[in-house]
């Protein structure tokens, strides 16, 4: 299992483009916490269109973010695909550039991350009181002001990379626990309050 520092950081918009689709990110989801899947299963789990599934696996399979994964088919017809890789980094200073369109795709790329993660926690508050009865002291929010140089806040980056990654790649118990998916998410920017 690589560290974090292991995990190749993209410094391609174009691929972290690929990623901000919301189809395109919630495949990537699910293969991240179930594994290879076929198109089939994949339109079903999303209720997309095989045709639509098979269009966006093409693409993160052009960025290099999913591989085919031949050894799992029963025949020719049957295509299952994988993760290249379980974990997905990119930092925002790597993608900077001169080049003003590639500077408004970047700007474009952090709107629709943001619009992303800020979906999920809509979702948790759109959901029935019985499924939060189910998760009565788990879910968290947390912000804090900091004064910190930009080693420091890099060094505060690292360390809370290191234990979410830690925490998605351990091994789950087979303890018989209902063990459901859970979005994590944190950003640390400069600022004034």
């Amino acid at each position: 299992m690589p560290t974090p520092d292991e995990v190749p950081t993209i410094t391609d918009v174009r691929v972290v483009a690929v990623i901000t689709h919301p189809v395109r990110r919630r495949l990537l989801a699910i293969m991240r916490l179930d594994g290879p899947a076929t198109v089939g299963v994949l339109a079903q789990r999303t209720g997309q269109a095989v045709g639509s599934i098979s269009h966006h696996l093409k693409v993160l399979a052009g960025a290099g973010l999913i591989e085919e994964v031949p050894e799992l088919a029963k025949d020719r017809r049957e295509h299952w695909w994988r993760r290249s890789t379980p974990s997905i980094r990119w930092d925002m200073g790597d993608l900077s550039d001169e080049d003003p369109a590639v500077e408004v795709l970047t700007s474009s790329v952090l709107t629709m991350n943001v619009e992303y993660q800020l979906s999920q926690l809509r979702a948790w508050d759109a959901v029935r009181s019985e499924e939060h009865s189910r998760w009565p002291t788990g879910p968290f929010s947390i912000d804090s002001w900091m004064r910190l140089t930009d080693d420091e806040l890099a060094e505060l980056r690292e360390e809370l990379v290191a234990l979410m990654t830690k925490w998605e790649r351990r091994e789950v118990p087979d303890d018989g626990q209902d063990r459901r998916p859970v979005f994590v998410f944190a950003h640390g920017v400069p600022g004034e309050p």
